[in-house]
């Protein structure tokens, strides 16, 4: 199976989260994404991230050429995907064009509404917590012989 996408790994000071990175699936290359927001931060700005402009362009240009693939990996669409039409688009063009055997999204769950409406013939399955989701992920793979 050809996998590609991107994955956002969460980057950690012992128990603290203070940073995010994006990760290639095709190459398996990594760079920041987002680090914790202050006064003097810049780029595309959440309410707790400042994700960097020329990391957000380079997951775009990733996600464009990712499809045609066997299974689409996008981690994640978030508000700034449904609500501000910013961050990954090109996973939402990706995701569109249906080219790829099987498309594995992370959607936060207040945001399903917005997925379940663009995607309607998708299947969701829910991951309660972060300790459970390799096994939730390998459990929905196995699902779909992968």
């Amino acid at each position: 199976w050809s996998v590609k996408g991107i994955l956002a790994p969460a980057v950690f000071d012992g128990a603290v989260k203070i940073g995010i990175e994006a990760l290639d699936l095709a190459s398996g290359v990594r760079r920041q994404l987002a680090q914790r927001r202050t006064e003097s931060s810049s780029g595309i700005q959440t309410q707790q991230w400042s994700l960097d402009q020329d990391t957000v362009d380079w997951c775009n240009q990733v996600l464009r050429a990712a499809v045609p693939c066997d299974l689409f990996i996008v981690d994640e669409l978030g508000p700034l995907e449904f609500e501000r039409d910013e961050g990954f688009q090109a996973g939402m063009t990706a995701l569109d064009s249906g080219q790829y055997h099987t498309a594995l999204v992370v959607v936060r769950r207040e945001l399903l509404h917005f997925a379940e409406a663009r995607w309607s013939t998708a299947k969701v399955h829910t991951i309660q917590d972060r300790d459970h989701a390799l096994a939730s992920v390998d459990q929905i793979l196995k699902e779909f012989h992968i």
